[in-house]
């Protein structure tokens, strides 16, 4: 014990003096956005300042959260995604501008021109013409369809914006780049991480997913808010069909090493190059400008960039007129961001166990602006602010949808004139079927999709999940021939909280006659 404290100290008194009550500051971002555990890490000049835990693995048990304790580090996984790419290009055994058919013979987006044109790089910079979390129905939450699966069904996902033209992230092209990475190499990507990134790195917590968690592993329970209201553990998600975009489980340690490598110039310890510098700058490259929002509260100005974009793998901004390189992690009952500030050879990763990503951007700029030697901000009352308004606005949402509603209407049709099964080109085949006086639906490869419709008006109705932790209820609409079958079916999310990965929008559900 004596040991560990004085090690705990040493580490205190390499921070800055901003950031002397840091233990405090993130026991009051817990707080505040009422999270059960985090970790964070801080590397400065190759050496790790701080990497430590705070509060529990899960809501209600003892056991604490550690600088072992391993997370869901969701889309920070593309980074990887990226460097294995890379690593094979400086082998010589792809390039990035290579056409994705030259190495897949069998992939297929829904344009002809758009699945000749896509090269490799393409598939990791979000600008092929899909929408915002296009396919992610695919695996989120979590399906039966294997990765092959998925990516075959790209060719149906529709592409509703032009090639290149603008910025629109996706996760399913991640999956195609998977397969790139298993083809090229000869390996499976679980073994291809394992040997060529993992063990060089000496990221020995590190897994490729959920399922490749080991006895005597320490992995963080997920949580939610059912319903947007009462906090409790989700159950483990497993991307095992899209892992490219968002597998791995790793520590604060693990994740600490990951980031002095690529402040390194992806060089290891001990000087071998893991991936070479070019490569990296590459890799830190704009590809894709991103529009820059407003503040979403005026408490965030001095937050706002001075220019966006994404590059293979990671996002590229500014802070304070540096540039940052950074990404976030969104997974069921986890959330994440990394950032790197490469000038001054700083990073900074936050790992939690609940779904408000508030919580690692406090503490990320809270650790940025004492490095910089910024102006004092208060950023936990920041966020809590935008918090706060994005909440108003949903209660706003669902007031609208309440006022527009003709609670005197009808349903044209008798329940049993809506059951049957529907399907949809890209995601598959979704049942209604009626119990009794009640419809409900099934989504026939999810099995968390499972919900009751009640009738909202004319012929919408409001399916609220089974699974509360989803906070995805939906407004399914049917249309009807003139001849009062129906014709087809179309989804909407009903809260603007709602993640975008339930891309409901994009389906267009036909009965299977």
């Amino acid at each position: 014990m004596l040991l560990a404290a004085v090690g705990s100290q040493a580490r205190a008194q390499a921070l800055p003096a901003q950031l002397q009550d840091f233990d405090a500051r993130v026991e009051r971002v817990r707080a505040q956005f009422d999270v059960p555990g985090i970790a964070v890490a801080i590397v400065k000049d190759g050496q790790v300042v701080l990497a430590r835990g705070y509060g529990v693995r899960e809501q209600g048990k003892p056991a604490p959260v550690d600088a072992r304790t391993q997370f869901a580090i969701a889309s920070n996984t593309k980074a990887f995604t990226a460097a294995s790419l890379s690593i094979l290009a400086d082998e010589g055994k792809l390039k990035l501008d290579d056409r994705v058919v030259d190495h897949l013979p069998s992939f297929r987006m829904s344009d002809p021109f758009v699945t000749g044109e896509m090269r490799i790089r393409d598939l990791l910079a979000h600008r092929s013409g899909l929408t915002l979390g296009a396919g992610d129905l695919l695996y989120w939450p979590a399906t039966t369809y294997s990765t092959d699966e998925v990516v075959a069904r790209l060719a149906k996902v529709p592409l509703k914006g032009g090639f290149r033209d603008r910025y629109a992230y996706d996760n399913i092209l991640y999956a195609v780049a998977q397969q790139v990475i298993e083809k090229v190499s000869g390996q499976s990507y679980a073994d291809f991480l394992q040997t060529r990134i993992f063990a060089p790195v000496g990221m020995d917590g590190a897994r490729f997913n959920a399922d490749h968690l080991r006895a005597g592993d320490t992995p963080a329970t997920g949580h939610a808010k059912y319903d947007f209201t009462q906090l409790r553990p989700v159950a483990p998600l497993t991307w095992a069909n899209n892992s490219g975009a968002g597998g791995i489980y790793a520590s604060v340690q693990d994740m600490a090493k990951w980031m002095n490598v690529q402040l390194a110039g992806g060089r290891l310890a001990d000087g071998k190059p893991l991936f070479s510098e070019a490569r990296q700058q590459e890799m830190w490259s704009v590809i894709t400008p991103v529009p820059i929002a407003e503040p979403a509260v005026p408490e965030l100005a001095a937050a706002r960039p001075d220019f966006a974009g994404y590059g293979e793998g990671w996002s590229i901004s500014s802070y304070r007129g540096q540039r940052l390189v950074w990404h976030t992690g969104g997974w069921p009952g986890m959330v994440s961001r990394l950032t790197l500030l490469p000038a001054q050879k700083l990073g900074v990763v936050v790992l939690t166990n609940q779904e408000v990503g508030a919580a690692f951007n406090a503490i990320t700029l809270q650790v940025l602006d004492a490095y910089l030697q910024a102006p004092p901000t208060d950023w936990t009352a920041a966020y809590a602010a935008a918090v706060a308004k994005a909440q108003g606005k949903a209660d706003e949402s669902w007031a609208q949808h309440e006022a527009a509603r003709d609670k005197s209407s009808r349903p044209s049709l008798g329940l049993e004139g809506y059951a049957g099964t529907y399907a949809d080109p890209w995601y598959g085949e979704v049942v209604v079927f009626q119990e009794g006086r009640k419809l409900h639906v099934r989504f026939s490869r999810t099995p968390q999709l499972v919900g009751t419709l009640s009738p909202w008006q004319h012929d919408t109705f409001l399916v609220r999940w089974a699974d509360r932790s989803l906070n995805a209820d939906a407004f399914l609409t049917f249309a009807l021939t003139p001849d009062g079958k129906v014709r087809e079916a179309r989804m909407e999310a009903v809260s603007p909280l709602t993640d975008f990965s339930f891309d409901f929008q994009d389906l267009v559900l036909r009965p299977v006659r």
